[in-house]
C-alpha cells in the first residue's frame, strides 16, 4: 500500500486545495481532494491489464469550482436529491431551504458539501483518506450545527469503501451520498454498460423528479434492472419523460442497516466489473442525461450518457412523505452509513 500527497491547486479564495491518492497492493489507485471530499479518480485494470481512469472528473480544484462541474465525484449534502419547493416541516417548526433547481431545493442548496474545503488527512497504515467538516447552523437553511466525517478506504481485496458519521447539536435532516460518474471503459457512453439492480420496487416521480410518495415494483416497466440488463436497452422509452433518461431512486432489498447488494455493474468492452453494496434504503441511478459535452480530465468530452451515477442514500423529499423513512438526526444520536465498491474483470 502506498500514499501520496499533492497540491491540488489553488480556489478562488486563495486557499489550497490538496490530492490524496491511495494505492493498494495490486496497483489500484484511489484520489481523494479535500475540496468537497470529493472521489476525484479511480484507476483500475480491464481483462487484459490495462489501466483507466474509471471516473469522471477534473485534472484540478478549478474545474471543480466552474459550472462545468455537476457534482462530479462529490460528498453530497446536507440532503443530497430534492426537497420540494425547498420546504420542510421540523418539530413543528417550518424551514425555507435555498431553491437552487427553481422551484426545488436539490444537493444541499448552493453552499453545499461539495463546494467547501473539508479538513482532511490520510493514514498510511490503514491506507485511508479521513474528511471532516462542520456544517454551522443555519448554513444553506438546515438547523442545528453538523459535524460530518467522511473516511475513504482501499483495501486489498480491491475493495473503496466510503463510511459517513454525522453528529448534530440540533435536530436537522441528514441524507449523504456520493456523486461519482462511474464509466468502466474510461470514456465515451456508459448505455452499453450491463447493470444489474437488487431492487424490486422504486419510488415514481412527477414533474422536476419529485416523487409522489408513493412505491411501485419496476416489473414490466424499463426500470426492471432485477436480471443483468444494458443501461440503454430500454432507455428510448424515457427519453421523453421529465428524467430524459434514467434518474430514478429505487428501494434496495434487504434489512436497512446491513451491508448488503445493490448494483453490479459491468462493461462487455473491457471487462470490467464493479460490484456494489451499502447500508442504505435506496439507491439513484442516473445515466448523465444532463452531461452537455464539458470537458474534463485530459481533455476527455462529457457527453450525455458519458458516466452512470450509483448514489446510495435514502429517500428523495422524504421530509414531505409521511410514508417514507425519516431522514431526521436529533443531538445525541449520530447518522452512519457505508458503501463499498468492489473491482474486478469478467
Amino acid at each position: 500500500m502506498a500514499l501520496r500527497n499533492e497540491l491540488f491547486g489553488t480556489t478562488r479564495d486563495g486557499r489550497e486545495a490538496r490530492l490524496l491518492t491511495l494505492t493498494n497492493a495490486d496497483g489500484l489507485r484511489a484520489c481523494v481532494t479535500n475540496y468537497g471530499a470529493t472521489l476525484v479518480a479511480m484507476h483500475a485494470p480491464d481483462a487484459g491489464g490495462t489501466w483507466a481512469d474509471i471516473t469522471l472528473g477534473f485534472d484540478d480544484v478549478e474545474g471543480y469550482e466552474s459550472d462545468r462541474n455537476q457534482h462530479f465525484g462529490a460528498t453530497t449534502g446536507r440532503v443530497a436529491n430534492r426537497i420540494a419547493d425547498g420546504r420542510f416541516t421540523l418539530d413543528g417548526r417550518a424551514y425555507q431551504l435555498p431553491r437552487n433547481r427553481p422551484p426545488h431545493h436539490i444537493h444541499g442548496g448552493h453552499r453545499n458539501f461539495a463546494k467547501v474545503l473539508w479538513e482532511m488527512e490520510a493514514d498510511a497504515e490503514q491506507n485511508t483518506v479521513r474528511c471532516r467538516y462542520t456544517s454551522p447552523d443555519g448554513e444553506e437553511g438546515y438547523p442545528g450545527t453538523l459535524v460530518t466525517t467522511v473516511i475513504y478506504a482501499l483495501n486489498n481485496a480491491n475493495e473503496l469503501s466510503i463510511d459517513y458519521h454525522a453528529t448534530t447539536d440540533a435536530a436537522t435532516l441528514v441524507n449523504l451520498t456520493n456523486h461519482a460518474y462511474w464509466n468502466l471503459s474510461g470514456q465515451d457512453s456508459v448505455l452499453g454498460h450491463v447493470l444489474t439492480l437488487n431492487a424490486g420496487h422504486y419510488t415514481p416521480s412527477g414533474e422536476a423528479l419529485i416523487p409522489t410518495g408513493r412505491i411501485l415494483p419496476v416489473s414490466e416497466t424499463p426500470l426492471d434492472f432485477r436480471q443483468p440488463r444494458p443501461l440503454g436497452k430500454a432507455i428510448d422509452a424515457l427519453r421523453d419523460t421529465p428524467a430524459g433518461g434514467y434518474d430514478h431512486n429505487y428501494v434496495v432489498q434487504g434489512p436497512p442497516g446491513t451491508l448488503r447488494p445493490v448494483a453490479r455493474l459491468m462493461d462487455p468492452v473491457s471487462g470490467r466489473v464493479m460490484e456494489v453494496r451499502t447500508t442504505e434504503r435506496a439507491v439513484q441511478l442516473y445515466t448523465g442525461n444532463n452531461l452537455h459535452g464539458q470537458v474534463g480530465k485530459q481533455g476527455n468530452t462529457y457527453a450525455p450518457f458519458g458516466g452512470v451515477c450509483l448514489e446510495t442514500q435514502n429517500f428523495p423529499d422524504a421530509p414531505n412523505h409521511d410514508t417514507f423513512p425519516s431522514i431526521e438526526l436529533r443531538p445525541g444520536a449520530t447518522y452512519r452509513q457505508t458503501t463499498v465498491h468492489r473491482f474486478s474483470s469478467a
